[in-house]
């Protein structure tokens, strides 16, 4: 397991939309351990994308309060309740700013094998999960604030 480099906010690797995945092979699951592993290398890490560490491919994974696993091409269902809480980003370390998102998701995607997985998730591990998503989508979290809190923000974050 290898733990790789993440790539800081300015990359412009985390603006593009990541391809989905069609292959469930030994290169896949490769990658599955080298996010997990650079996950888990620094304290405070819940999840990962993979366009975080420059591969530009459908793959999240996380851990949080004893769930952890991986998403491959995941699909989220949103719930309606929204709940504004501080968030940060791996990718802007030292950074934590509020932003609201759905408190409540159901994840839907492959394992690093290619069989169907389902995570229901409440409150943090919501939020994580819709964070690493977003990364799919080129969607950085400040991309969702405010004008003038995103300006704040934005000039809060180190060159790198």
């Amino acid at each position: 397991m290898t733990v790789r480099p993440i790539r800081m906010f300015s990359d412009p690797v985390l603006r593009s939309v990541a391809a989905p995945v069609h292959d469930f092979d030994r290169e896949l699951r490769g990658l599955v351990k080298s996010l997990t592993a650079t996950m888990r290398a620094g304290a405070g890490r819940a999840g990962l994308a993979a366009p975080q560490i420059g591969v530009p491919l459908r793959v999240v994974v996380y851990s949080y309060d004893g769930k952890s696993g991986c998403l491959v091409n995941p699909r989220l269902e949103l719930s309606e309740r929204r709940v504004t809480a501080d968030e940060a980003c791996l990718s802007a370390p030292g950074l934590w700013w509020p932003l609201e998102r759905s408190y409540m998701v159901t994840a839907r995607g492959r394992d690093a094998f290619g069989k169907g997985v389902t995570v229901r998730a409440l409150g943090v591990l919501a939020r994580v999960l819709q964070h690493e998503v977003d990364h799919l989508d080129g969607v950085l979290f400040s991309d969702r604030l405010e004008d003038g809190e995103r300006q704040r923000f934005l000039a809060e974050v180190r060159p790198g």
